[in-house]
């Protein structure tokens, strides 16, 4: 592999000099889409590959924002005091030697078709979904770009749907009836109030073409928390679907929230006689970022007119209700259970957040009502769901080809808070992450924490060891390089694959 930028030593911080002059170089706006990716083919390898290689066809990626916390999950310590072990106890799962929180009972009955890393760790206590999905650290005040911005490191998903591209571009292949990049439940950070929206899943320097495509949420929340939530200014005491929702709630494409539920072919004819109309303004759009997305989105709109594939796997009232039961009725369950129908239907990747809702740092960033959260809403909404998908998963016999992933930006701090029903800050120094499906070991527990669930005891693993095996599973060398928005190669993500993981 070329290595332009020199030996990848580490700075302070457990910083790369490749990383800060990557990073970098993202910060210059203005650039051109990067138009050369080496092929898969002749990228380096790191001697024969094993038989885990490629074994998944898709991914469901879980990102529970906020970072829960390791204590009350995956990392219990029932021997720690009780500022470190909390009010809530541990039980034994069906994975030997693998305890987890006591809120957990349905998850711990699946952790033997299951990995957990237990020590997940980088220097970073920060909501950078960014990081988590990329592999680069903020260091260009991403916090603060519009969402979209082309001076970002493309997601995980946003790369293998380009990589996709090309490859039917090569084979000259049609374009699948489903898109290859969801994401769930609704656009990422859009339902809180406060802060602009955050940076994160999308295509960055790769342009408008491989942003995901992003579902709304439709239907009615149920439950409330019953306490004011805060932040910025802005407070919010509302019903939340994270805790429950009513039968008819289901999922539409972003965007089309009132089209009707059929359209005739004289009807559809007249519209795209309309659409062809405008061809000849549209011509001097065609070389800008909006005039790409709206070739895209037109495209896509066609689709969808002439097919139903992608709605009606989005329509999760089509499954019974003793399945959707299964899942759980909160948003996250229902998001679950609609990423294993996109699954099904074709997609590569489905990504499902979940997200602030009401006001920010909501969700799993817990600095206030720690175990409140916990005990109605997290715990129990996180049990059903990972239970559900992975049991349902494995019984159509769709885990030995998806790959199940569900992590987030970091843990939270060993000792409680003392706050308003207990709280935990943020904690970068160790925290867990799941796996199952393609190529991962069944009932596999990979590294350990200290006493006090504080720091890594053995085989600290970085977020972008994660995304590289996550790659190597999919058939994708993570050494394949792309350029930058400066135009200069770099591998998909600068980590080495988890060896011990694999099946």
């Amino acid at each position: 592999m070329l290595r332009i930028l020199g030996s990848p030593k580490t700075l302070c911080g457990g910083l790369t000099r490749r990383e800060l002059l990557h990073v970098g170089g993202l910060g210059i706006a203005g650039l051109a889409l990067p138009d050369l990716l080496r092929a898969r083919e002749t990228a380096p390898r790191e001697g024969p590959r094993p038989r885990s290689f490629g074994r998944a066809k898709s991914i469901i990626l879980l990102h529970l924002w906020g970072s829960p916390s390791q204590l009350e999950t995956f990392d219990p310590k029932p021997d720690a005091p009780v500022e470190i072990r909390g009010e809530l106890k541990s039980i034994a799962s069906r994975l030997p030697g693998c305890r987890v929180g006591e809120l957990l009972g349905r998850v711990a009955g699946v952790l033997d078709r299951c990995t957990v890393l237990r020590s997940m760790t980088h220097p970073w206590p920060l909501h950078s979904v960014y990081f988590a999905l990329t592999g680069l650290p903020a260091l260009v005040k991403v916090g603060f770009d519009p969402p979209r911005s082309r001076r970002l490191w493309p997601f995980i998903g946003s790369i293998i749907d380009y990589l996709d591209a090309q490859n039917r571009k090569k084979t000259r292949a049609a374009r699948p009836a489903v898109p290859a990049n969801v994401l769930l439940p609704f656009p990422f950070s859009s339902q809180r109030v406060g802060e602009q929206p955050r940076v994160g899943p999308y295509a960055g320097f790769l342009g408008s073409d491989f942003h995901p495509v992003c579902a709304e949420f439709s239907g009615t929340a149920t439950e409330g928390l019953g306490v004011t939530q805060s932040f910025g200014g802005e407070s919010w005491n509302g019903k939340d679907p994270y805790m429950g929702l009513t039968p008819d709630s289901h999922f539409i494409v972003s965007g089309t929230a009132g089209r009707q539920p059929a359209v005739t072919l004289d009807r559809q004819n007249r519209r795209r006689s309309l659409l062809e109309q405008f061809d000849q303004a549209r011509r001097d759009l065609a070389g800008s970022e909006r005039g790409r997305q709206l070739d895209r989105y037109r495209g896509m709109a066609y689709e969808f007119l002439q097919s139903d594939r992608l709605r009606t796997a989005l329509d999760v009232r089509r499954e019974p209700d003793r399945m959707r039961a299964r899942y759980g009725y909160t948003l996250f369950g229902q998001s679950c259970l609609a990423a294993r129908r996109l699954i099904e239907a074709g997609s590569r990747i489905v990504t499902v957040f979940w997200d602030e809702y009401g006001v920010a740092n909501t969700a799993w960033d817990t600095h206030f009502f720690h175990y409140p959260r916990l005990k109605r809403v997290l715990g129990p909404g996180f049990d059903l769901a990972w239970s559900g998908l992975i049991s349902d998963l494995d019984q159509r016999g769709l885990l030995d080809e998806t790959l199940v992933v569900c992590t987030s930006e970091h843990g939270r701090t060993p000792r409680l808070q003392n706050v308003p029903g207990g709280g935990r800050d943020h904690w970068s120094g160790v925290y867990p992450s799941l796996l199952a499906g393609a190529g991962c070991k069944r009932g596999f527990v990979l590294g350990a924490s200290d006493k006090h669930g504080g720091q890594v005891a053995d085989r600290p693993i970085s977020p972008k060891e994660l995304l590289a095996t996550m790659y190597h599973l999919l058939g994708i060398d993570h050494h394949t390089q792309i350029r930058d928005a400066l135009g200069r190669p770099f591998p998909l993500v600068e980590g080495q694959v988890i060896r011990e993981v694999l099946a």
